[in-house]
């Protein structure tokens, strides 16, 4: 609902008399000033109508007593209207200040993401449903005594609702409805939430995990910041620790964030949810309807929605009063977005939780050596979880070397991941083979004149989906049909798919083991969380004996009759310069065969690498996570790299390479140079096309005491770029692409 307020003109001039600064979603330096007629109360924070040029808009009060701008009040536009919905928070506020400051964006275009749409604002039309209990028609087919028969066995229901029900059509209801024989009800337009509550646990909490769930609950009690990195091995109940936390959260009347890295870990995180708490959370991501989404924003402002659940965007919430936040898998690349506003919803869930005097909690069975750095220095606190819970032990890791046990000419799996898996099988239990490339062949060449298959848009090959037979640039979403041909020299037959992904271990795995039962998990072979929740429900009961995924499948799930992992590429991500390269192959390794043996039965992870005597796939081999991030260490450290020294990246990109590249080399000419401060560049990016922009990179580093988002801010005053041009900065980059 808007309350607007009916007035002539002259009676708005006279009634104008507050001077409020209104915030829009827009890219814009800051708020702009409108006037107040004196029958709409507005507070910091009111969702107001205002407007802009020839539009009207939807922005926030920013402030209600702004000082007197460069217009007098006569010459500003009046507010037009108000929503009848409770004012952005003040912490929410000072949120998206921060996070404009530190990224260097535009507080508008922050103001964006926490807006979501305008139809979240609008509460929705109650609903009308109905019921029996008027006189009957003299006329009672078949069909009209089904839908009285189901309106008399159940509560009220819409028209569509219960025609599906009696399995008749909407004209029958509405036939019924028109002779007085269904009466209408109003009902809530919006479900309520269920209040979550904390079920009594069948098994208790093991020594270590009290004692975390202790401090945790103390933490929530003192109501002050207090950031923790819970620290434990996979399978060793970090969940059920946070869970107590929430609890607590919950019993304080307050609510609880938890951040997931991506929506595929939320299809088993429910459910387990559920079991704890005797009802499902709110959710929070892009798959939502505007319908849901409007009922989870509404829910939130007005403190209904107790425990929300939701992708890194969940951050900017209108919470009424949040409690608690968790970030699961806090070592996750996803929490960073690079398109936009480029930000770490790891680091912004710790100052949003520093503004609002409230726990933090960072849970990882690898966490990142950025937050063991805070560890280190005193910044967070450490609770550790060195065990798994219950009889599970950790699945010891081998490796399989590729230059003495080579897979066979025109295959991928070599002869002892092949006989693990036919042991494996052979006893009833699940195997998972896991390769981090989707599609079926990452490029596809020709063999008669040597073309090789590229994205028009994109310096990048087109990945071969053999399942849909497409051509797929997977940085820009450009597609294509298969050719039977090659373009180039149009030669038929030559075409051939070079590397393997999913889709072709899939088929390879077809032909060694005919008789399992095999789930692909790749977000190209599932349409959406319903596609995968489905195939993980298969998967946990034991309809599936082979899994075969991508990272979908590497954390977070729980497969009580998997024993064995084996990896098809190990040293897949230690290709490329990227500074991080080491620890996230670590990282995804160790969690990917934490996958095995976390119930009864004892797991083992395989490695196929060519580079057995790595650093990493020793460490991974020896367990020794410990030494791998001690010695991962001391290289950052040497080289004043993450997290000991600081990186900014700027991007300049446009259509024209000419117009790119001046622009870029009239930032190098301006860019900060001190000794604590060093800048790199410009040179093309290793994406030097994306998406039909030419791209150019300059890089900033600088020591870690160095106020980096004031810096590039004050750099980017320095050079007057043509609006053909875009200029972004990310500000501690996590790819470099």
């Amino acid at each position: 609902m808007v309350r607007t307020v009916a007035m002539t003109a002259n009676e708005i001039k006279a009634a104008l008399s507050q001077r409020v600064s209104v915030l829009l979603p827009l890219p814009l330096a800051g708020p702009y000033d409108y006037v107040v007629c004196d029958q709409l109360k507005l507070d910091a924070g009111s969702y107001v109508r205002v407007p802009l040029g020839g539009r009207e808009m939807t922005g926030v009060v920013w402030e209600t007593e702004p000082e007197c701008g460069l217009l007098e009040e006569k010459k500003l536009k009046p507010v037009l209207s108000v929503y009848d919905t409770p004012p952005m928070p003040v912490e929410l506020r000072q949120f998206i200040d921060f996070v404009a400051r530190y990224t260097v964006s535009p507080p508008g275009a922050v103001l964006r993401m926490a807006l979501g749409s305008e139809a979240a604002l609008m509460p929705a039309r109650p609903q009308l449903a109905y019921m029996a209990g008027g006189p009957l028609p003299e006329r009672m087919t078949s069909a009209r005594w089904a839908a009285i028969k189901v309106a008399l066995d159940h509560p009220p229901l819409a028209v569509s609702a219960l025609a599906r029900r009696a399995g008749v059509s909407e004209a029958v209801i509405r036939g019924l409805i028109e002779v007085g024989a269904l009466l209408p009800v109003t009902q809530p337009a919006e479900p309520a939430f269920p209040l979550p509550v904390r079920a009594q646990r069948e098994q208790l909490l093991s020594p270590e995990q009290a004692e975390a769930a202790r401090a945790l609950s103390a933490a929530i009690a003192a109501a002050k910041f207090a950031p923790f990195l819970l620290d434990g091995v996979t399978g060793s109940g970090k969940t059920e620790v946070y869970f107590e936390a929430i609890a607590a959260a919950l019993e304080a009347g307050g609510q609880a964030l938890i951040l997931l890295p991506e929506i595929a870990l939320t299809v088993q995180f429910l459910d387990r949810f559920a079991a704890a708490f005797g009802c499902r959370p709110a959710e929070w991501h892009s798959d939502l309807t505007q319908n849901q989404r409007r009922r989870v924003f509404r829910a939130v402002a007005r403190g209904e929605a107790k425990v929300v659940v939701g992708a890194r965007s969940a951050l900017f919430l209108p919470y009424k009063d949040l409690r608690l936040i968790v970030v699961d898998e806090e070592h996750e690349r996803a929490f960073k977005q690079e398109d936009g506003v480029s930000y770490h919803a790891r680091d912004m869930a710790v100052a949003r939780a520093k503004l609002g005097s409230i726990p933090v909690v960072l849970a990882s069975a690898t966490p990142s050596l950025e937050s063991l750095v805070n560890v280190e220095v005193g910044r967070y606190a450490a609770l550790k979880l060195p065990k798994r819970h219950g009889p599970a032990g950790l699945p010891p890791i081998a490796a399989i070397d590729l230059r003495k046990t080579p897979p066979a000419r025109g295959q991928w799996l070599a002869p002892p991941l092949i006989a693990a898996v036919e042991s494996t099988l052979a006893q009833g239990e699940q195997a998972l083979l896991f390769l981090n490339r989707r599609g079926y062949a990452p490029l596809t060449l020709c063999r008669a004149c040597g073309e090789r298959m590229a994205c028009p848009s994109c310096s990048s090959w087109l990945v071969e989906h053999r399942f849909r037979q497409r051509l797929a640039c997977h940085h820009c979403g450009y597609e294509r049909p298969l050719p039977e041909s090659c373009p180039s020299c149009d030669a038929k037959g030559t075409l051939v798919p070079c590397g393997p992904g999913v889709e072709r271990v899939a088929e390879e795995a077809a032909q060694l083991f005919p008789h399992a039962r095999t789930s692909v998990l790749s977000s190209d072979a599932l349409a959406g969380p319903h596609a995968l929740e489905a195939a993980l429900h298969a998967i946990a009961a034991g309809e599936v004996d082979l899994i075969i995924g991508t990272q979908l499948v590497a954390k977070g799930h729980h497969f009580p009759l998997l024993t064995l992992v084996g990896v098809v590429d190990a040293d897949l991500g230690l290709e490329g310069g990227d500074l991080r390269a080491a620890e996230r192959t670590f990282q995804l390794m160790h969690q990917v065969s934490g996958r095995a043996g976390r119930a009864e039965r004892r797991g083992r992870a395989l490695l196929q690498t060519y580079m057995p005597e790595h650093p990493v796939m020793q460490a991974l081999i020896r367990a020794d996570r410990d030494g791998f991030l001690e010695h991962e260490a001391e290289s950052r450290r040497a080289l004043a790299l993450p997290p000991y020294g600081r990186l900014a990246a700027l991007i300049i990109s446009g259509m024209a390479q000419e117009q790119v590249e001046t622009a870029a080399r009239a930032f190098a000419r301006t860019a900060p140079r001190s000794q604590q401060v060093a800048v790199l560049g410009p040179a093309p990016a290793p994406l030097a096309l994306l998406r039909g922009r030419h791209r150019m990179r300059l890089l900033l580093k600088a020591e870690r005491n160095v106020d980096v988002p004031a810096l590039m801010r004050q750099w980017l005053t320095k050079v007057k770029v043509p609006g053909a041009v875009r200029v972004a900065v990310d500000v501690d980059p996590y790819t470099f692409l």
